[in-house]
């Protein structure tokens, strides 16, 4: 199967992930970090942390003059010959981001395509070709990697998308990268943010989370939640209506409404204050709140995974279709970036971390 280009690869590394909160030169989760070759030799992955993780390796790869937008938001953008392109990467890997005993090789073949393609989505673009990377143990079915074409496939389709090709490798346990290319004139990046400015989002918040949580105590009820994480459901029309809109920054929910609206809030240097009452959980997540004995707004906040879309408008914008407002843009005067509910600091962990 034919490869994509190196030099895409490249310029995406990282962007699938989220610029640090932190000083540039105190990277390390659990104390400080230089970005020079003095920097401690006993260093793990898991000392560093995974945004400073990604500052080292942004470090070293530098630009290009055809780089418009490199790592640090959802995709990259990039000025070609004959236009400008989008790309994004994704990695899943086996019983990290998918268990093949809770689903079956066609769910996780759109999971791994909707994660990626939500990517696209959230700088305001349209998809148009995907990559995949497979590693695969030697004893797996065929058949199963067949049905896992399929739901890549299927999943591709509902946004015109088209997979072109990849590569495959033998590995211990299922690997798979998916690389998406798309198209936006302008792309809606997370740093344009701007006081006064309100708080939309457009999608489902907490259901994958709850899914997952019912999953993982042997549940398979209730079925939409559970559902929800197996199969996302990203709102694909939501991204480019925004960008019509004049949306002012925008990402998608994929480690948490606080975590991601943070990203924005400190791309943007101003502070989100969100409004609980607009959030209030859906009936199937609070189900999964109460037989579990937790907050349903713990899956609100801090569950990632369902791919909804957060942005910004200005203040007098009309919001489009599927889109309902949840907030609003403060002046970070007196304290940091960041994110408050209700005026106060959120009541939760802001959500998924890779480290640490």
């Amino acid at each position: 199967m034919p490869g994509p280009s190196s030099d895409l690869l490249l310029v995406n590394l990282g962007t699938r992930y989220r610029t640090s909160r932190r000083d540039p030169h105190r990277l390390g989760e659990n104390g400080p970090m230089t970005t020079s070759d003095d920097r401690p030799a006993e260093a793990r992955v898991r000392d560093v942390g995974e945004f400073g993780l990604i500052d080292l390796v942004r470090a070293e790869l530098g630009s290009g003059s055809r780089v418009i937008v490199g790592p640090g938001d959802d995709a990259a953008h990039l000025d070609t010959d004959t236009g400008r392109v989008l790309v994004s990467t994704d990695v899943l890997v086996e019983n990290r981001h998918f268990r093949r005993d809770w689903a079956s090789a066609e769910q996780i073949g759109r999971r791994a395509a909707a994660s990626n393609l939500s990517d696209i989505n959230a700088m305001g673009g349209r998809a148009t070709a995907v990559t995949v990377g497979l590693a695969l143990p030697d004893d797996l079915p065929a058949a199963w990697v067949v049905d896992l074409a399929r739901g890549l496939a299927a999943e591709c389709e509902r946004v015109g998308a088209h997979v072109i090709g990849g590569d495959m490798t033998a590995a211990d346990q299922v690997v798979i990268a998916v690389t998406v290319i798309g198209e936006t004139s302008v792309p809606v990046r997370r740093h344009g943010a701007a006081p006064g400015d309100v708080v939309a989002v457009a999608g489902r918040l907490g259901w994958s989370a709850a899914g997952l949580a019912a999953l993982s105590r042997g549940f398979r009820s209730p079925r939409s939640v559970v559902e929800a994480h197996l199969v996302p459901q990203p709102p694909y029309e939501a991204g480019p209506a925004a960008a019509a809109a004049g949306a002012t920054a925008m990402i998608d929910v994929s480690d948490g409404l606080l975590a991601d609206v943070g990203h924005v809030a400190l791309a943007g240097g101003v502070l989100v204050d969100l409004d609980s009452g607009a959030l209030e959980a859906d009936e199937p997540v609070r189900t999964v709140a109460g037989a579990l004995g937790r907050e349903p707004m713990d899956f609100v906040l801090g569950g990632g995974e369902d791919f909804a879309l957060v942005a910004t408008f200005g203040r007098h914008s009309e919001l489009p279709s599927g889109w309902r407002r949840i907030g609003e843009v403060l002046e970070a005067s007196s304290r940091a970036p960041g994110v408050l509910v209700d005026g106060e600091e959120p009541p939760v962990e802001p959500g998924h971390r890779h480290w640490g």
